[in-house]
């Protein structure tokens, strides 16, 4: 019987021991995000732009 609680001991106290880690935490490099830059700022510009002197023309031309 004292074998059993002697060992029940030992087997609490090692469970314990090793509960926490003593290795130095792991830190993950960061996410770097790059933006990426369009060809042309006024390029949305230009479409709009043809599209009225299109109808511009039309308008003229009548």
């Amino acid at each position: 019987m004292k074998k059993l609680v002697l060992a029940a001991a030992l087997t609490a106290a090692a469970s314990t021991a090793f509960a926490g880690n003593m290795e130095e935490p792991v830190m993950e490099a960061p996410v770097v995000v790059e933006e990426t830059n369009a060809s042309s700022s006024a390029a949305g510009v230009w479409v709009p732009l043809v599209v009225l002197a299109i109808i511009a023309a039309a308008v003229a031309a009548d």
